[in-house]
């Protein structure tokens, strides 16, 4: 996403650590290689205390019973593990990322992209809670994404969960010129999570859930069927599963336990803000920084909250809702309510002698059946020279500079035209099949001069 708007409060250095991993301990992390962009460090054993196995099922109602705070009540003033999975914590690639994660680089990497995910953090947690899923789930974007909703990957995985175009399409996600879903932090989010909840329902194993999500079900299935494997650890053993799916169970069991322990791991305490989002029906098109600036707040928390829109101008479907900030809700809502305020800056062009649609279209980037709905009445074939269109500014273009017509010196302009009433140098251009510019040049005149009837114009001869 090339820029990133946190909004991180003061450290707040003697806080529980129970409360800081839930609130704050959603990690953030580059895309998913990003170990191999850490300094190789040599394999350690690191002792990590192991509880016994608390299943693989959904959290029982007494274990999702939570405290204002967000910190389930059988935690508080425990030093207690607060992962759900625990099964592969021991195992030496999950100890081997363990070392890498906590390496130096590793910290200091994990430090950064963990407070990318703040204006997404509250939002993930509770859709993780609704479902009663693993919490640590917040931290899977790490190793997705690096908490990125702009990251794609070398297959074309987009944004925070990493969705491919043809699966984003059943979890309600558009892609159009206008919107990439796949970037909107929401609807990926809840998309991820039913996907993540449907591959459970498939395996009732949460590793194997977890490598489907990587590998697609079907890969998954088929590993099983030939390895005669019957858990995602044997698949690892057996070698019947692709490298990248061999690590990226282990990988993420290191970033949530490390995240889930910043103080036992050396990572600095973080007390992330609480950000809270509603969605805005906007029923037209607008540019989400004019609003902002509208609405008088800064427009980071409109860009940063919807990474989905392509060129920053909300759509012309009406269902599109924007997404903002709940304490801006009101001050938004004010200026969209307003539906005679034009909400989106333009850029104004005035028609010379060759121009066509298409070719603004594609200085401007931006649809010819946009200029066209901008300019009501326009007509693409006969643009009047002289005239002022709008074109919406989708971004910055430099001005529009049409190759300067040439006289072609094989055309001999000997004839003579007397001007009729009504006629233009456009009509009486296209009547002998020659360039408006050149006609006003070999006879002395503006492009957008008004012809007095009478008037002898040079023409070249018709045969």
């Amino acid at each position: 996403m090339g820029r990133y708007f946190l909004w991180g409060k003061t450290m707040k250095k003697e806080i529980t650590l129970l409360v800081i991993i839930i609130l704050g301990g959603l990690g953030i992390g580059s895309a998913q290689d990003v170990v191999e962009t850490l300094q190789k460090t040599e394999s350690q054993e690191i002792e990590i205390p192991l509880r016994p196995i608390r299943g693989s099922g959904p959290f029982t109602g007494e274990e999702r019973t939570f405290s204002v705070n967000g910190v389930p009540l059988s935690w508080h003033g425990k030093e207690e593990r607060l992962l759900f999975i625990q099964e592969g914590l021991d195992h030496p690639l999950t100890k081997k990322y363990l070392a890498s994660y906590t390496s130096p680089e590793g910290k200091n990497w994990l430090s950064t992209v963990f407070r990318r995910s703040e204006p997404y953090l509250t939002f993930i947690r509770r859709e993780i809670e609704k479902r009663q899923l693993p919490l640590e789930f917040v931290f899977l974007p790490v190793i997705e994404s690096a908490y990125s909703p702009r990251a794609v990957s070398r297959s074309g995985a987009t944004g925070l969960w990493q969705f491919m175009k043809n699966s984003s399409i059943y979890f309600d996600m558009k892609t159009t010129s206008w919107i990439d879903e796949r970037r909107d932090f929401w609807k990926a989010t809840v998309g991820a999570l039913e996907k993540l909840k449907e591959n459970y329902g498939y395996f009732k194993d949460w590793p194997l859930a977890l490598a489907a999500y990587n590998a697609g079900v079907g890969a998954i299935q088929r590993a099983l069927a030939r390895s005669g494997a019957k858990t995602y650890w044997e698949l690892i053993e057996k070698k019947a599963i692709s490298t990248e799916t061999t690590h990226y169970v282990p990988k993420f069991l290191a970033v949530a336990e490390i995240l889930s322990h910043p103080g036992r791991y050396g990572l600095e305490p973080w007390w992330p803000e609480v950000i809270e989002w509603e969605r805005l029906p906007v029923g037209r098109m607008v540019d989400i920084t004019f609003l902002a600036e509208k609405a008088g707040i800064e427009p980071q928390w409109l860009q940063i909250g919807n990474q989905e829109l392509t060129h920053g101008v909300t759509p012309a479907d009406k269902n599109y809702q924007l997404k903002v900030p709940r304490m801006h809700v009101e001050a938004v809502q004010s200026v969209l309510s307003q539906k005679d305020l034009v909400l989106l800056r333009y850029y104004y062009y005035t028609i010379r002698s060759g121009d066509t649609l298409s070719a603004l279209s594609r200085h401007y980037g931006v649809s010819v059946d946009l200029i066209k709905n901008a300019n009501p009445g326009i007509q693409e074939r006969y643009l009047k020279l002289g005239s002022t269109i709008k074109i919406p500014a989708l971004k910055q273009v430099g001005e529009y500079q049409r190759p300067a017509p040439t006289i072609d010196d094989s055309i001999q302009f000997n004839g003579r035209h007397l001007v009729k009433k009504g006629e233009t140098l456009w009509s009486i251009a296209l009547a002998y099949d020659v360039d408006p510019e050149i006609l006003a040049s070999v006879n002395g005149l503006e492009l957008t001069s008004i012809l007095r009837e009478g008037l002898v114009l040079k023409t070249p001869i018709r045969n």
